[in-house]
């Protein structure tokens, strides 16, 4: 009898400890799913510029909500427009084990040592919306067609100033805004806006009266409308003593809120001289306000909801040993490799379309433009 007794511990022992390690395994503290390899709740970096903007306050909300439904966590940083300050949140991403990363570079030149850190952890890195540069560490690129932004603000300039088709009016005097140095965009920006604007130059159709037409001399430091605004004053100081300016190609609508300024504290907005044709890009609340009020003339609307619905694809599926989607695989040269990407397309808004784009879309709620 004694022995069946012992024989019979042992066995409730096994089994209990079975038991157990089949907890332990089953737990979040042990050897859970996320330790296993499974991409399941495991943590995300979000790497944004700065808070001082609308839309990449939206920008990250979108990103981390879509990663948040796929039952992933998140961990959302802002950089202040600081490089060296986003190169650090994104150093303790790394430190603190996250499985995927997705930056929106503030510098996109300032990545490479963080990035090969990333590289070292195996921790795959989209970039959002701005290419980062002089790196292989980058898997892949979600963004939208940036020149064809470009493209939508200088055809929209043409348009407006009764160019298009051939016709051979003007002279027109047009002042050039481009966007950050710092920021691969710029480039494309300015380049798809030129292909479009460069001829009507030549023929001197446009004029440029600043003379400043190089990219280099009309880029924005970080897109700030503050510095937008005192070139812009400095232009009408300069070049305007009895002419007027009747376009301004503004690459962003922090930008052109800026310009805005500059025009309106020279007089501008009155029967005798009216506001010149003014272009944006990113459809923020004021900047649709000051469509519908006849300031600013357009932007060039991207559904930022969109874009993180495509950079938290590309996550899920590189986690899940799976291909992301892309539709460009030749034009994303960082000076490393060329980055495959998923490119959206940008839609043109003025007074006449604002209300079924961003409106009826969702995007801007119409008790926010009262």
């Amino acid at each position: 009898m004694r022995t069946r007794r012992a024989a019979l511990a042992a066995i409730a022992t096994a089994a209990s400890l079975a038991l157990t390690l089949t907890a332990c395994g089953q737990s979040g503290e042990g050897g859970s799913e996320e330790d296993s390899g499974s991409a399941e709740g495991a943590t995300i970096g979000i790497a944004m510029p700065t808070k001082s903007s609308e839309r990449w306050i939206a920008d990250g909300n979108n990103v981390k909500k879509d990663l948040e439904s796929k039952g992933y966590k998140t961990k959302l940083v802002y950089g202040e427009d600081d490089p060296d300050q986003q190169v650090s949140q994104i150093e303790n991403l790394i430190t603190q084990g996250v499985k995927a990363l997705i930056v929106a570079a503030i510098d996109n030149k300032s990545m490479n040592n963080v990035l090969q850190q990333a590289k070292d952890a195996d921790i795959p890195v989209i970039s959002y919306d701005r290419l980062i540069l002089g790196t292989e560490n980058v898997d892949y690129y979600a963004s939208f067609d940036n020149e064809k932004v470009g493209e939508l603000q200088g055809n929209y300039i043409l348009e407006k100033l009764g160019l298009k088709d051939g016709s051979e009016k003007g002279p027109f005097n047009i002042e050039l805004f481009a966007g950050s140095n710092d920021d691969n965009n710029t480039r494309y920006f300015f380049q798809g806006a030129m292909n479009v604007l460069q001829p009507f130059i030549d023929k001197k159709q446009l004029v440029v009266r600043s003379g400043q037409t190089a990219l280099t001399q009309v880029t924005t430091l970080r897109w700030d409308g503050g510095t937008a605004q005192k070139r812009m004053d400095d232009i009408l100081t300069s070049a305007y003593k009895s002419e007027r300016v009747d376009a301004v190609l503004s690459p962003y609508d922090g930008i052109s809120i800026g310009i805005l300024s500059a025009l309106k504290s020279d007089d501008y907005g009155s029967k005798a001289k009216p506001l010149p044709v003014v272009t944006g890009q990113d459809a923020e609340l004021a900047s649709v306000k000051s469509i519908i009020a006849d300031e600013q003339s357009m932007t060039v609307y991207k559904d930022t909801r969109e874009l993180a619905k495509v950079a938290s694809n590309m996550v899920d599926a590189v986690l899940n040993d799976k291909k992301p989607e892309v539709n460009d695989t030749k034009t994303y040269d960082n000076g490393a490799k060329v980055v495959p990407s998923y490119l959206l397309e940008p839609i043109s808004v003025d007074k006449a379309n604002y209300q079924k784009e961003v409106v009826d879309s969702g995007y801007i709620k119409a008790s926010d433009l009262n």
